[in-house]
């Protein structure tokens, strides 16, 4: 059971410009625009249709989520508690600098009450005795539930590119690798780490079996972490500018830019090699972008162009 929350399928388009500049032929790479889903764009909505019909069954009245500072997450759980008529309260961790608003500033546009650094069952409790019925969002909505939205997409994919021999992936919380890999199988589908969680692989599959699939053969790769969760990479960045040059396709340093710095890898590698039809899954994110001190990075450079 979902509740409505966007528009299906989303597109897959060509990237003849971008396959080229990271060596695949041009007619091999397509992209999974799961950044043009509503409420801002990004993967979590299919994640959230889900959820949200679990919460509502269950009478909730406010909503309680937690992530960091520029969590994606966050933003769209705000945007869709907005949607359905719910309160919303984020519990953020990090150091929230006005200065890069970026989801935050969407945060409180869509009316979520934002708090930093207590645990989440605190605020459950709270909301208790003031006499709501609240009901817990779990960290990215990569539970059990979360995960079947991801098994959706799988089913797209499978229409939308019955040959495709690889999809890509960033790996946060790890809901969307599971949905992917129960729907596709495990052989087709390549994860990249962001340093999201400490465990992905025990995390993804143990969503996988639990989705009724096999994680044998999981591919993960954990090489584009860099200095940790949210920190931009060499890589990333060469392959934002990339997507944004060839493609007009906007990244974000978190999870979309390490996700095709890991697909530059594998092709570097030969582990994705030329005539190989290769999906790449943009999660979104593009808020998220405007919240990262790289923005500010970029703006200064076409100002000092000028």
């Amino acid at each position: 059971m979902t509740v409505p929350l966007s528009r299906w399928p989303t597109p897959l388009d060509p990237a003849p410009r971008l396959a080229r500049a990271i060596g695949l032929h041009p007619a091999d790479l397509w992209v999974k625009r799961d950044d043009l889903t509503d409420l801002g764009g990004g993967n979590k909505i299919r994640k959230l249709e889900h959820l949200f019909a679990e919460a509502e069954g269950a009478g909730a009245t406010v909503l309680v989520t937690e992530g960091g500072v520029q969590s994606n997450h966050a933003r769209m759980t705000a945007a869709a508690a907005a949607r359905r008529g719910l309160g919303c309260v984020l519990v953020l961790s990090g150091d929230p600098d006005p200065r890069h608003p970026g989801n935050l500033a969407l945060e409180g546009l869509f009316g979520a009450r934002v708090v930093v650094g207590p645990a989440v069952d605190d605020v459950v409790a709270q909301l208790r005795e003031a006499g709501e019925r609240p009901s817990v969002i779990p960290l990215g909505g990569s539970s059990v539930t979360g995960a079947r939205g991801y098994l959706t997409c799988a089913a797209e994919l499978a229409e939308q590119a019955p040959d495709a021999v690889h999809v890509v992936t960033a790996v946060g919380s790890g809901g969307t690798m599971a949905g992917l890999v129960a729907g596709l199988g495990a052989a087709r589908v390549l994860g990249v780490h962001t340093g999201a969680v400490p465990d992905p692989e025990a995390r993804v599959a143990a969503l996988v079996a639990a989705l009724g699939g096999s994680a044998a053969g999981l591919r993960l790769r954990t090489d584009q972490v860099g200095d940790g969760y949210g920190a931009l990479t060499t890589a990333a960045e060469h392959a934002i500018r990339t997507a944004a040059a060839t493609e007009g396709l906007v990244l974000e340093p978190t999870y979309t830019g390490k996700a095709l710095a890991g697909l530059v890898a594998a092709v570097q590698e030969g582990a994705v090699r030329p005539g190989e039809r290769t999906v790449w899954l943009h999660t979104g994110g593009l808020p998220g972008l405007f919240g990262h001190p790289f923005a500010e990075q970029v703006a200064r450079e076409v100002l000092d162009r000028s």
